[in-house]
């Protein structure tokens, strides 16, 4: 029998994936504007502010895309099917 998601657990998987995809893009973001502050523009605090609103506009904007795609399909779910080995005497004439 086929293997069956609930909805449910398809919305929970994007909001978990919307979620930690978000966080990770806000944590590169301030580790980014961490660096800048200091080694370039003399410990002001504008790049962090920057850096961290730059990672939540990715995150939401990942997830507004996901969400909104709702017959995307994710690479581990897509099953390629082999084609037979052409011959090459009848494919050279």
């Amino acid at each position: 029998m086929a293997d069956l998601t609930r909805s449910e657990d398809q919305l929970g998987e994007k909001w978990d994936r919307c979620l930690s995809d978000t966080a990770l893009k806000i944590a590169g973001g301030l580790g980014l504007g961490i660096v800048f502050s200091v080694f370039l523009f003399k410990r002001r605090p504008w790049p962090i502010a920057f850096g961290i609103g730059t990672g939540f506009g990715m995150g939401y904007s990942n997830c507004q895309h996901d969400f909104n795609q709702p017959y995307l399909l994710h690479g581990h779910r897509i099953r390629v099917k082999s084609t037979p080995p052409v011959d090459e005497e009848t494919t050279t004439q």
